[in-house]
């Protein structure tokens, strides 16, 4: 196999055998690691559409990869495969402000991507967390992030996308067209399939107009029952906020910690933290709408973050939680999704469950879609501990998500680490259907076939 990789790609420097470096055989934890026989630079479709074609005939395990920074171990390679590095596919290749789509590689970095848009006077509304993430990586995981609640998610973005295919072949799905009702929405079946059902090697992405300003708002409540149910009526007053975020106080301590940032109003329990974006005079009468809002629910303070630095340094503590619990523990990433009505009640479960078991559990997450993210923590438990304990406590806690008609994941997909519980709480009919398609494109199996809930 190796011979044949070389004959297909000339380049020495893009097939690498022989000692792979571990930041290509585990994810952005570093936790998992996985194994292979080939690491492989693609730089075109031809190139990608050789290699799969070689892996399908000799039957070899093919895992697709952008940066790196998934969550739950879709990025980690089991057997004796090929690891399929697409970050060297990161050219933008047609901006088209007459039917405001791009077209682009899927290598190209979130964050450069934005910026080249917004430089242009346009926008590209979908916002993960993570900003040196690949387009790829988000749209093989249906990336969400802080203004779905306004604009949507990765896959309302997706206008259409060149695969190829388990066998080698090429096929265009989508198009730069608004309407589609020319059969199956096939670009739905990859979108948030963790790369399972092909490879992307082209993207064509909407865009809309970039908004005129974009405003800040903090506002602390005495507790998080009272700030999440103002979340409802912030949405049923029609003020169209970009971002509702949520994060306890004892959340936000840690955040301080890590940044050194002081947050204003110490004294609450909880805060709700938004934004609004568009023409000036509508974000101005948006934010007097919600003022009005939570005056009536029970806010401590009303903070509009109009000083940039601020609003800067605000958004940095929310940003960082995830690695500020890092700082000082190891902790297991969750991001499942309840409805928004039921959001206080599935944190308030997080808190019991956290005081019966002794094990941390840290909440935060994006209020205005349900998405909650935790962080259980491990503390100094041993690895036998730790494993034991993990796994009773996720099983605990996904469980009640799904009795509150909640879902395995929101945005970080299922990868390795989240299989078992998706599979305890997905109905036998719906997985017969995904194995069936998958069987369908990839009878072989061969497409990250072992992160798989499709065999």
């Amino acid at each position: 196999m190796i011979e044949r990789l070389r004959e297909l790609i000339r380049d020495p420097e893009r097939v690498v055998t022989g000692e792979i470096e571990d930041k290509y055989l585990t994810d952005q934890l570093g936790r998992l690691k996985g194994t292979a026989r080939a690491l492989v630079f693609p730089i075109s479709t031809e190139e990608v559409a050789a290699v799969m074609k070689l892996a399908w005939e000799e039957r070899v395990p093919v895992t697709p990869r952008g940066a790196g920074t998934n969550l739950v171990g879709s990025t980690v390679p089991q057997g004796d495969g090929i690891i399929l590095d697409l970050s060297r596919m990161n050219r933008i290749l047609e901006v088209d402000g007459e039917t405001f789509t791009a077209t682009i590689e899927p290598g190209v970095v979130l964050q450069d991507f934005q910026a080249h848009v917004e430089s242009l006077g346009l926008f590209y509304p979908p916002d993960p967390g993570e900003k040196t993430a690949t387009i790829g990586g988000n749209i093989s995981t249906n990336a969400g992030g802080m203004r779905a609640v306004k604009y949507g998610v990765t896959r309302d973005y997706v206008r259409g996308l060149e695969l190829v295919l388990a066998d080698g072949r090429v096929i265009t799905v989508g198009s730069k067209n608004v309407k589609d009702a020319s059969g199956l929405a096939l670009k739905q079946l990859f979108i948030g399939a963790e790369g399972t059902l092909g490879v992307i090697t082209k993207c064509i992405l909407k865009l809309i107009p970039k908004p005129e300003t974009s405003l800040s708002v903090l506002v602390p409540y005495g507790g998080l029952r009272s700030g999440i149910a103002s979340v409802i009526e912030i949405i049923k007053a029609n003020a169209n906020p970009t971002a509702i975020e949520f994060i306890e106080r004892s959340v936000v301590e840690l955040g301080e910690r890590f940044t050194g940032v002081t947050f204003p109003c110490p004294q609450a329990k909880a805060y709700i933290l938004l934004t609004f974006d568009g023409p000036r005079e509508l974000v101005a009468s948006s934010v007097e709408r919600v003022k009005a809002v939570t005056g009536r629910t029970g806010a401590l303070d009303f903070i509009e973050l109009s000083d940039p630095a601020l609003s800067a340094d605000i958004w940095r503590v929310r940003g960082c939680l995830v690695k500020a619990v890092e700082a000082y523990s190891e902790q297991e990433p969750v991001d499942l999704v309840v409805p928004i009505n039921r959001s206080a009640e599935f944190i308030e479960f997080v808190h019991d469950t956290e005081a019966r078991t002794d094990m941390q559990m840290v909440a935060f997450g994006h209020a205005g879609d349900g998405n909650v993210h935790l962080c259980i923590v491990r503390g100094s438990r041993s690895d036998a501990d730790w494993q034991r304990e993990l796994t009773q406590n996720m099983f605990t806690l996904y469980n009640k998500a799904y009795a509150l008609g909640g879902l395995t994941s929101g945005e970080h997909g299922i990868g390795i680490a989240k299989r078992p519980y998706f599979l305890a709480n997905t109905p036998g009919e719906n997985l017969d259907v995904m194995r069936s398609l998958k069987d369908a494109l990839d009878p072989r199996h061969i497409l990250n076939d072992h992160i798989s809930y499709l065999k």
